[in-house]
């Protein structure tokens, strides 16, 4: 039997914890995945995964594999896509995570404009406003919002994000329009809890950070549905510009406080630091750079 079938059925068995799972993600039936990685184990003469009635854990054994099967198996595939560039392009599937609104808004639009370039790639994007544990997700590429302090990951910066304050008119026609940054301690402020501190926004004017305490009868956990709330005249929000997705220009939203610099930070592509980065996930972060200088929307 392929060696490279048992590695692969083992990883992803592994990272999901359950063989259903791991069949799942290879497309393969639960019957020959366990298949696969008892014969790698009666192949190596030691046991790699603890089974369980629910799950399945890894032995010693198993952990020193899991932390060096990817990387080869992620070169193999890069030096098997070399070998054929040529006459097929990039193949395989490149599993990807982001932000849930930047995901909708830009992320899936942009992964569109690059499979028309290479029609042998599968894209598995996967939105979720956590941190997700990019080695135990099997994620090859992260998008993320604001700084990275995780040290295990290494970090390429396409572009910065911006933020600004918004209200509908019928919400300033009836409760007035803030001047000063402090104005907006006396309004009906949405809250996103996504923010790194949701209720201190944060603002520059002349090289100096102003603090706003906000307070507001709507707590979200999405950047979109506090637009989607201000857009409904129920108070003032304060979200990343591509969350607006064409509201600005339409008069459903009013920006706010516009001598002010609103806050923002760094779009990055993220991956695991020490592994081979295969060739398809290299051209899915070039790709990214260029497209993220010709978006609109940050």
């Amino acid at each position: 039997m392929d060696i490279v079938d048992q590695l692969k059925a083992f990883v992803a068995t592994a990272r999901t914890g359950s063989f259903t799972a791991g069949a799942e993600q290879l497309g393969v039936s639960n019957r020959l995945t366990s298949k696969y990685v008892a014969e790698l184990e009666g192949r190596l003469g030691t046991r790699l995964l603890q089974r369980t009635t629910r799950k399945v854990g890894l032995t010693p054994a198993g952990e020193d594999l899991l932390a060096r099967a990817p990387a080869v198996l992620d070169e193999l595939d890069d030096l098997l896509g070399t070998v054929t560039e040529g006459s097929r392009g990039l193949g395989g599937i490149i599993r990807i995570s982001a932000p849930v609104t930047f995901g909708e808004v830009y992320v899936a639009g942009m992964l569109a404009r690059f499979a028309r370039e290479h029609p042998d790639l599968t894209l598995d994007l996967r939105l979720d406003d956590r941190f997700v544990d990019l080695a135990s997700d099997g994620i090859d590429l992260a998008f993320r919002m604001g700084e990275s302090q995780t040290l295990s990951l290494k970090t390429r910066k396409l572009g910065v994000f911006h933020s600004c304050l918004v209200a509908h008119p019928d919400y300033l026609k009836a409760h007035g329009i803030p001047r000063a940054p402090d104005d907006l301690s006396g309004h009906a402020c949405i809250v996103d809890t996504n923010r790194r501190q949701p209720y201190r926004w944060a603002f520059h004017k002349d090289g100096a950070e102003v603090i706003v305490q906000v307070r507001g009868r709507f707590h979200v956990n999405s950047a979109r549905a506090a637009i989607e709330l201000a857009a409904a005249g129920m108070g003032i929000a304060y979200a990343p510009r591509f969350a607006m997705a064409g509201m600005l220009g339409t008069g459903r939203l009013v920006p706010l406080l516009e001598d002010l610099d609103a806050d923002g930070g760094p779009i990055n592509a993220v991956y695991l630091e020490g592994r081979a980065l295969p060739r398809k996930v290299r051209a899915l972060i070039e790709f990214a750079a260029q497209d993220v200088r010709t978006a609109h929307i940050l």
